[in-house]
Order: C-alpha cells, then sequence, then structure tokens
C-alpha cells in the first residue's frame, strides 16, 4: 500500500482458519475497536486510523478473507454475512479479543456488523455504520448483477477491474485521483482476490439485514450512523430510516460525500467516531 501517510499506522496479520488475516492497527493497547469492510477493504478506513489511535483507541482494520491482503478465498458459501460474522469473531478471538468491543462497518461490513450485535457472535457495546447495507438497499446494480452465475463467469479480470474503477471514483467523489483509484484497485489485480470478490457480489443478498431488524429494535446499545449524502445506492434515507426505527441510534450527514465519506471528511469522521467510542 502506497499512501499509508501516519506513521503510527502499520500491517500486520494474524492466522484464522490456518491463513493469514491481514490488518491494519496501530501500536495502541486502548479499547478495541473492530472496523469492518464491505465490497472495498481495509484501505477505507486508513484516513481515520491513526487518528483513532491517538485518541486511545486500538483500531482493527481488518481484510476479510481473500480480499485486501488476507489470504484464503471466498466461495458463496463463506462469503454471506452469517458467515463472515462468523469469521469475524474467530478473528477477534485468534487476537484474544475478550469483553464488550467496539463495531464499524462499511458497505457490506455494516452488514456483518449488524448481524454481530443482533446474534451476540461477540459482545458488541456500540456499533457505527458508515454508508452501510441497510434494509433491502442492497445490493446495487452493478454488484447485484454478478449474483447471475453466468455473468460472474462471463467476466474477464480487465473487465472486472474496469468495473470496479468506475465505482471507485464514483464512490471516492472529489476525494478521487490517480494515485487512490490505484490504491482502492491494486487488491484487484490479484485473480484470487477477484474470485473472492465475485463470491461477495454472488451472496449478497438483502434478507441478511431484513431479518436482523426484529432483533436491532430490541437493541439497547448506542448505535452511530456516518453518512456521505451524495452516495446514490446506500442512499441517506436509508440511515434516516434507519435512525427513526432503531433504538439509541445518532445519524451524522456528511455533504458533498458519495459512498466513501472518510476520505472526504477524515477528521470530522474521525472525531465523530472518537467521540461515539469513548463516550
Amino acid at each position: 500500500m502506497s499512501a499509508i501517510a501516519e506513521t503510527s499506522v502499520l500491517r500486520t496479520a494474524v492466522q484464522v482458519d490456518g491463513e493469514a488475516a491481514s490488518y491494519l492497527t496501530a501500536e495502541q493497547d486502548g479499547p478495541a475497536v473492530l472496523l469492518l469492510h464491505g465490497t472495498y477493504w481495509s484501505r477505507v478506513w486508513l484516513p481515520v486510523l491513526g487518528r483513532l489511535a491517538e485518541a486511545g483507541l486500538r483500531p482493527l482494520a481488518v481484510d476479510l478473507p481473500g480480499l485486501g491482503r488476507s489470504g484464503g478465498e471466498l466461495t458463496l458459501q463463506t462469503a454471506t454475512v452469517p458467515a463472515l460474522a462468523d469469521w469475524v469473531a474467530r478473528f477477534a478471538s485468534a487476537l484474544k479479543i475478550s469483553g464488550p468491543v467496539a463495531v464499524a462497518g462499511h458497505d457490506i461490513g455494516g452488514a456483518v456488523a449488524q448481524h454481530l450485535l443482533a446474534h451476540d457472535r461477540l459482545e458488541v457495546d456500540r456499533l457505527a455504520l458508515v454508508n452501510s447495507v441497510t434494509y433491502d438497499s442492497w445490493p446495487a446494480p452493478h454488484v447485484g448483477r454478478f449474483r447471475d452465475p453466468a455473468v460472474a463467469a462471463a467476466v474477464t479480470g480487465d473487465e472486472l477491474l474496469a468495473a470496479r474503477r468506475q465505482a471507485v471514483t464514483a464512490a471516492l467523489a472529489g476525494a478521487a485521483t490517480e494515485q487512490l483509484i490505484a490504491d482502492y484497485l491494486d487488491p484487484w489485480t490479484d485473480p484470487r482476490v477477484r474470485r473472492s470478490w465475485l463470491a461477495m457480489a454472488g451472496a449478497a443478498e438483502s434478507r441478511y439485514t431484513l431479518d436482523l431488524v426484529p432483533a436491532l429494535r430490541r437493541s439497547t446499545a448506542p448505535k452511530l450512523l456516518i453518512w456521505g449524502e451524495d452516495d446514490g445506492f446506500e442512499k441517506v434515507e436509508y440511515a434516516e430510516r434507519f435512525a427513526s426505527e432503531i433504538p439509541r441510534t445518532t445519524l451524522i450527514r456528511i455533504p458533498e460525500a458519495d459512498h466513501i465519506p472518510t476520505e472526504n471528511a477524515p477528521g470530522r469522521i474521525a472525531r465523530a467516531l472518537i467521540d461515539f467510542f469513548t463516550a
């Protein structure tokens, strides 16, 4: 990764299921905060990670199996939200994280985070969602089309990279530069990662978030929504609905930001996360 500017940020790994689980963190012994990505990778958390560490937290931005820099390879069975939540619980166990833990999720990682809370896969005491999938907001058409096995089988590596470039460029909005786009695209140059991403896309089903709604309504854990207002797929209206229906939820809207608002307003988002996780 070429854009790690924070000197306190490092990439390391732990073994989970016999494969390397790669994650970004900082040399910090404070309360753990699990940071989960979705259809991108841990790069989405980099703009705020150093600031979280400076505030005394122990941020852990993990690459899900087969994605980013982690080993292994996802299948349609292991790429479902429940299966990924189970994997995250094993990741936390490998790091000997016990007791209450804060979790933040972006995109499909937000569905995994919601699942961890709703099904007590971890003792989640605070939940933050950043332009997360919710209710029936997903999969977005440019991802959902790969649920068709024929479409997934026919796409070439170059075609998938081109599609990802278009999606990343839009998601970064005003923050998009050629270097930043290249950083985000880098993992998909590996055919194994492309296959894992296609498995995640193929396993994407809104029932995994719709089924969580009753448990989320019963939850008393504090929840924070941070939303780029210009996201055309995970629309802010979904966040507004979540905030109105799910108890103890606060919504922070980020103007002039799309699907990856951490790149557009890192200072403001880091401050919001720090205030929330240290309250």
